[in-house]
């Protein structure tokens, strides 16, 4: 039986020659990164178990993302606490409030993963680096400690989905309306534990960044790691921003799939999740009426320069409505940079918009956004749980940013092509 992409890595990594879908297998890593709520419970961990030194001080990545700029006095504390950890330990990858950005969009920036490689990050949406034909997941604050400390990790090689791509979106249709539209169908639990693995000819009509929104949310269906087949374009960009080495896995003709789907691009509508998962999702012609009180355009999923053109194509010229909060948030302070050199944040401010520093904020309802009781966001995050984004009883509806910025203009979630853009 052939190996899958996912499993060709595993194995590699391993020191097999082949694995198979439910086999236990320990894994060499190539990087393990943590975040300003994750780290300090594996520093505690890594202390804990006497290690003295971490495995590699450059495969270590470490990113205050969450809280930062600090919101209070105990976010301060866990930034202090990995702050001088990173600094003890000589780490080389640690990047904060200046240099630093969203940790899934800074580390592909950064060149810090390529294809081929095996990254485990304490965080659930670790599997975004599956755009570059790497295998990287979610694990929690003890994997990451024993993972700093001996350069290893425990895997159950998945079983896998393909997604057999086809067709050229429409206009205004993105990465995360695919990704939207495929939760939709397949439901927050359709790839429970498993790769979902991206290929076809559709791949040439996905920018980067779109793979990067797609990948980044395969854990929203249940999906152990999200990764695409590596192309031209893949190529193109590790060898933009990285000095190193890469290894190109394609699955075998017999790989074995638990189930492929086919999905024409060209069909897919922009998509809205609706409160309170991602798969309730509707398309924006089935939306109907639903007046908003916030938009926040960032996060990891959609905060790439991709993602802040597409919200200016749409805000320039035009004000948000009068009474809606809108938001932008850059992934890193490279965007950040380039959304001024281009004049972005201009048609941002213009427009009656924030236009922030790179954080994760209001995302996970840490800061910088928080909604009251009964308020309504359009968000190109990407969950929409209960809570999600401030008092229990507010809701969070998932979109592109193009629908997001549309939303922010006409008060409530709008189609981008009923603005005549």
């Amino acid at each position: 039986m052939g190996m899958t992409m996912t499993q060709k890595i595993l194995a590699a990594h391993a020191g097999l020659k082949e694995v198979k879908p439910g086999q236990f297998i320990e894994a060499n890593l190539d990087i393990v990164l943590g975040n300003d709520i994750t780290t300090p419970v594996a520093v505690k961990e890594f202390r804990k178990m006497g290690a003295k030194e971490v495995f590699d001080k450059n495969k270590v990545v470490i990113v205050p993302d969450h809280f930062t700029p600090n919101k209070d006095i105990k976010a301060a504390e866990q930034c202090k606490m990995i702050r001088e950890f990173a600094y003890e330990k000589e780490i080389k990858n640690y990047f904060e409030i200046g240099e630093m950005g969203i940790e899934h969009a800074l580390l592909p920036e950064k060149g810090l993963v390529v294809a081929g490689d095996v990254v485990i990050g304490a965080d659930s949406h670790t599997c975004t680096y599956g755009a570059l034909g790497a295998f990287s997941t979610g694990i929690g604050s003890t994997d990451m400690a024993a993972g700093m400390a001996r350069g290893k990790c425990w895997f159950k090689v998945p079983s896998a989905l393909k997604f057999e791509l086809r067709g050229k979106p429409q206009k205004w249709v993105s990465g995360k309306d695919v990704i939207l539209h495929i939760i939709g169908m397949i439901g927050v639990d359709g790839a429970l534990y498993k790769s979902m693995e991206f290929m076809g000819e559709g791949l040439e009509h996905l920018s980067m960044d779109d793979r990067f929104a797609m990948a980044n949310m395969a854990i929203e269906a249940g999906g152990k790691n999200g990764i695409f087949m590596v192309d031209e374009k893949t190529i193109e960009y590790i060898k933009e921003h990285s000095q190193k080495e890469y290894t190109v896995y394609r699955p075998d003709e017999d790989a074995e799939y638990e189930k492929t789907y086919e999905i024409d691009l060209s069909e897919i509508r922009p998509t809205v999740a609706f409160p309170h998962l991602p798969d309730n999702t509707r398309t924006i012609d089935e939306v109907g009426e639903v007046k908003v009180d916030q938009v926040v355009i960032g996060s990891c999923t959609n905060g790439r320069i991709e993602d802040l053109r597409v919200t200016a194509e749409i805000l320039k010229g035009r004000k948000v409505a009068k009474g809606i909060r809108t938001i932008i948030f850059p992934g890193t302070q490279k965007i950040y940079l380039q959304a001024i050199k281009e004049g972005l944040a201009e048609i941002f401010v213009e427009a009656g918009a924030a236009f922030s520093t790179p954080t994760c904020g209001p995302c996970l309802g840490g800061h910088m956004g928080i909604l009251a009781k009964g308020e309504r966001a359009v968000a190109t995050t990407n969950r929409n749980f209960v809570g999600r984004m401030g008092h229990p009883e507010s809701e969070v509806y998932l979109s592109s940013p193009a629908v997001a910025a549309a939303s922010a203009v006409a008060g409530k979630i709008a189609n981008p092509e009923d603005l005549d853009v």
